[in-house]
């Protein structure tokens, strides 16, 4: 059996997401939580970029408020995301915010 932990975690969410499955990604996220397995920068690279690709854009902002608050830290994935997701969204104030920041 395989350890569950941040890596094997992450990959399971990054490959949902790839699938175009941004619910079970989700659902993983959570679980890790729950499990006290801890979500990194790459954790919600993966689970943002799965709810953009979803087309669930309010989700994404929701996971990438959640990161903030978290205090993980934030790289050029987790932007391009943000940007995507508020674009999608109609938020173009937001995205050039995001723009801005970086």
């Amino acid at each position: 059996r395989v350890e569950r932990n941040t890596i094997t975690y992450n990959a399971a969410v990054s490959a949902c997401g790839k699938g175009g499955e941004w619910l079970p990604a989700v659902q993983l996220f959570h679980e890790m939580a729950e499990s006290s397995v801890e979500r990194d920068t790459i954790t919600y690279n993966a689970a943002v970029s799965a709810c953009e690709k979803g087309g669930q854009w309010a989700k994404a902002l929701g996971l990438l408020a959640e990161m903030a608050l978290a205090r993980v830290e934030l790289d050029t994935i987790t932007y391009s995301a943000a940007f995507s997701a508020y674009e999608k969204g109609g938020q173009s104030d937001q995205a050039l915010r995001i723009l801005m920041e970086m």
